[in-house]
């Protein structure tokens, strides 16, 4: 009831605004599409956002005698909450900048019972055009620098993740822009996207909570440039994260304030090239604990001070795309994505034995994928579009290969490496309006 009356008062305060004028200045523009998804997978998958965001197959889980994959089991859904809808408004200037706003929200939370309303976009922007200088300052919620604005044409929901950085976050973000050059620098702090750690100082058990961006005082920091000449856009960025894991530990049977930390960096390159009706996209990052941007990317405890405070080292991975897409009405897609583990580049602290070591690492998905050496997709699709109306299908190749966990955090390439498929097929029809 409650969310109801929620979607009542947006959709009435909208049109209210839409028919609505301050001395012809103010200006609000309602949008947003209806979509529906029919997806059917061969086994059971890692996914958030009821099942439409399918990230990769879970590794094998035998039953008792051996004889078969309790995860090889194929699904089909058909779904209609990530369709959404927005504002945006505009026409007020303040001391020479341009002030804009944006509300976005879709059904992709859930509760108990059903699909709920989900903040997706809130933020103000001004902006100043001097000649060719174009300066702007975000503040609010929107997409993370290295995700906005450089998307796969996928059809599937996921627009390419985990191969691709994917969050929505807020942030402070400021840009120049030149004729060919800009430059981005942003403060983004985590909301509904979030870094894994401990559970409690008790408990080591892996769990999501933005609790361990907020505790480090420090947001994280995205600096980048960037180059656009004619149908060519290239991106060199890097993004710095500090986490405090834990702030208390149990010494000598006293619950005390410990100061624990874990800082990452992750560079990325992104280039795009347009040219008639064909459009080529990429993109390289060396990830290091990325969890927060949908990727199974984390951190492991490296060591233990005579204190009982924990060390810990980023984990990281060599991760990239290539997306290549052709057509206007009918368009055809592919897309290409890897991941590879590369570990800690140091060894995990042993909190059990040499024949039986237990290592303690906090990723996106918790133990799911504690032993996950890498990823690979292929996703071919074809769409049809006219005007506001599009219809497409795609075919989705993901495999994921898991193995033995080396004290490195790294994975064994021996015969215990084994690889898992999943075959999804996602067929997509949308309105926009």
């Amino acid at each position: 009831m409650r969310n109801r009356f929620f979607i009542y008062v947006f959709l009435l305060l909208g049109a209210h605004l839409a028919a609505a004028q301050q001395d012809g200045k103010l200006t609000v523009r309602p949008y947003g599409f209806v979509r529906s998804y029919l997806n059917i997978d061969s086994r059971e998958n890692y996914t958030v956002v009821g099942g439409e965001y399918n990230m990769l197959p879970l590794d094998q889980r035998w039953n008792e005698d051996g004889s078969e994959d309790l995860n090889a089991i194929p699904q089909v859904q058909l779904q209609a909450f990530t369709s959404r809808f927005g504002l945006t408004a505009g026409g007020l200037t303040l001391a020479g900048h341009d002030v804009t706003a944006r509300l976005e929200a879709d059904f992709g939370g859930f509760g108990t019972q059903s699909a709920i309303l989900r903040l997706r976009l809130a933020y103000i922007n001004f902006q100043k055009q001097e000649g060719t200088v174009l300066r702007q300052l975000l503040i609010g919620q929107d997409w993370h620098p290295m995700t906005g604005g450089v998307m796969p044409e996928v059809l599937g929901m996921a627009a390419g993740a985990p191969f691709r950085p994917h969050s929505r976050t807020p942030q402070v973000r400021a840009s120049v822009n030149l004729e060919h050059w800009g430059a981005t620098a942003a403060l983004l702090y985590q909301n509904q996207y979030v870094s894994n750690g401990p559970l409690s100082a008790y408990d080591p058990t892996s769990t999501a909570s933005r609790k361990y961006a907020d505790q480090a005082l420090f947001p994280e920091v995205f600096l980048g440039l960037h180059y656009r000449n004619s149908g060519l856009y290239l991106q060199l960025g890097c993004d710095y994260q500090l986490l405090h894991p834990r702030t208390t530990a149990l010494i000598d049977n006293v619950t005390r304030r410990v100061d624990e930390t874990v800082v990452s960096f992750s560079p990325t390159l992104y280039a795009m090239y347009e040219t008639g009706l064909w459009i080529f996209k990429a993109r390289l990052l060396l990830a290091q604990n990325t969890s927060h941007l949908n990727q199974p990317i984390g951190y492991g405890v490296t060591g233990v001070t005579p204190d009982s405070t924990w060390c810990y080292r980023p984990l990281q991975a060599a991760v990239g795309y290539l997306n290549i897409a052709y057509g206007s009405t009918w368009r055809a897609n592919l897309f290409l994505g890897a991941m590879q583990n590369l570990g800690a580049q140091t060894d995990l602290y042993n909190f059990g034995t040499d024949s039986a070591p237990i290592y303690l690492i906090y990723a996106k998905g918790g133990e799911n994928f504690t032993n996950l050496n890498g990823i690979f997709r292929i996703a071919p699709s074809i769409s049809y579009n006219v005007s506001h109306f599009a219809v497409g299908i795609e075919y989705e190749c993901t495999a994921a290969t898991y193995g033995a966990l080396k004290p490195d955090g790294s994975i064994a390439h021996d015969d215990q490496l084994r690889s898992v498929v999943n075959h999804r097929i996602c067929t997509m029809v949308k309105y926009s309006f």
